[in-house]
């Protein structure tokens, strides 16, 4: 990725942060960053470029969440982290209303109250995937 990175820079990726320079055989100059085959499906998302090659996978964002702790923004200001609550590693969904949370379950997110304050989790486990797919219809990730 080259160009005018500044701006951008929140949408890009974490890991590997390192800035190349280099110039071509016809003397441009060009200033940028590596970005892993890996981290694509992720940069389209945070782009919002809706192409079903480049759309964030439920298993990437799985993989993303649990095993980089990346979190996932999606539609409607929803944040998707992972969360350790309890000894158990977990998926977090930060940034509904109470209006919401009844939707929200019906996609398969389970609520619980910890310190007096309503937490939506989704569970992890056979039926997972299919709760990211319904959840990443009703709300896709984010541009933003």
């Amino acid at each position: 990725m080259t160009g005018l990175l500044l701006p951008v820079w929140q949408k890009l990726p974490r890991k590997g942060c390192r800035i190349f320079r280099l110039a071509t055989t016809e003397g441009e100059r060009l200033i940028g960053r590596l970005i892993k085959h890996d981290d694509l499906a992720e940069l389209r998302a945070s782009f919002g470029l809706d192409a079903k090659d480049g759309a964030l996978s439920h298993q990437s964002a799985i993989e993303l969440l649990l095993n980089e702790a990346r979190p996932i923004r999606l539609r409607d200001g929803l944040t998707l982290r992972a969360a350790k609550v309890m000894g158990r590693d977990r998926v977090e969904l930060t940034g509904f209303g109470e209006c919401s949370v009844p939707a929200l379950k019906a996609l398969g997110l389970v609520s619980e109250i910890i310190a007096w304050r309503l937490r939506l989790f989704v569970p992890l486990g056979e039926g997972c995937a299919a709760i990211f797919s319904r959840l990443f219809e009703h709300c896709p990730p984010s541009a933003h």
